[in-house]
């Protein structure tokens, strides 16, 4: 069912229904959480295909050939 489809009874439960998930949710501090995300963020930059780049072999975008009009 669609969101405009419901009524504002069936709107709130889905709402209640999604915060019960959330409250769920183990939180922690952005000073610790952050600095793990960093670190791993740099232990994986080398491999990582948007910051180094995809050899023109492997780069499955790349044109296979070309057309010529004459």
């Amino acid at each position: 069912k669609m969101a405009q489809d419901m009524t504002e009874k069936e709107l709130l439960k889905m709402e209640l229904d999604q915060l019960k998930k959330e409250v769920k949710n183990e939180r922690q501090m952005v000073s610790k959480t952050g600095k793990e995300i960093m670190e791993y963020i740099e232990s994986m930059a080398a491999e990582d295909p948007l910051l180094k780049g995809v050899p023109e072999d492997k780069n499955p975008f790349k044109e296979k050939g070309g057309c010529t009009i004459s």
